[in-house]
């Protein structure tokens, strides 16, 4: 694994705190992103592919236990590190339950963080698993992620933000059923009642712009939320 292009999405309240583990991984060659609270976390972990998640337990807005539990639903592999000054054993079980890989406990000596953050990406699954792929195949659609392009055949139409942002996240877990209130705080940041009917609208304009290919459906699992789906 090349460290050069290893991507970590760090999550951290304490401003000073974030900034220097911010930049003590940049010095060993990581590519950072700094997120202040636990739903701007989720937010940064949609736009990305990332090779490792370290996050502070006690963040504002949601806990990192939370947010770790909502990186499960949509990536059951990237290694998640908990950062915490806390030391009561109840705190790290819970850590590992929710589906963590490692739990340091503030304050640490840089060479130890460094090197169980070495540590954990050495046991994970390999950074090409966690490539996302440069376009999206939907039925006879296809979809560039970084241009917003969804394109049939020739014709090609520029989606705004939240549009891409949407249909990215709809079509990396294709035929899995994506929670209303995951989606929100993924693309939006918030799980307002106002957000979820924003949301609706969003997805009522994809189906409609997928309707070019009658095996592509965007379906509502009632009480629950949307998953894409494309039939042979």
């Amino acid at each position: 694994m090349s460290e050069s292009k290893t991507k970590i999405l760090l999550v951290e309240d304490d401003f000073n705190l974030g900034f220097v583990i911010q930049d003590l991984l940049k010095l060993e060659g990581y590519a950072v992103t700094l997120a202040k609270d636990g739903k701007e976390g989720l937010m940064q972990f949609n736009k990305a592919s990332y090779d490792l998640c370290i996050l502070d337990v006690m963040l504002p807005s949601k806990d990192g236990f939370e947010l770790a539990q909502d990186i499960r639903k949509v990536n059951s592999s990237v290694p998640i590190v908990f950062l915490t000054a806390k030391g009561m054993a109840e705190d790290k079980v819970k850590g590992f339950q929710v589906g963590g890989d490692d739990y340091i406990t503030k304050p640490f000596h840089n060479d130890e963080f460094l090197l169980r953050v070495k540590a954990i990406l050495k046991r994970s699954i390999g950074k090409e698993t966690n490539e996302e792929p440069e376009t999206f195949t939907i039925g006879n659609y296809s979809y560039d992620p970084k241009s917003f392009q969804l394109c049939l055949e020739d014709d090609c139409r520029k989606l705004t933000k939240k549009e891409a942002d949407l249909l990215k996240l709809l079509c990396k877990h294709q035929d899995q059923v994506i929670e209303r209130e995951l989606i929100a705080n993924m693309v939006w940041g918030d799980d307002s009642y106002f957000v979820g009917r924003s949301m609706d609208v969003f997805i009522t304009r994809l189906r409609k712009y997928l309707k070019g290919d009658e095996r592509v459906a965007i379906s509502n699992v009632h009480g629950v939320g949307f998953r894409l789906e494309v039939t042979a």
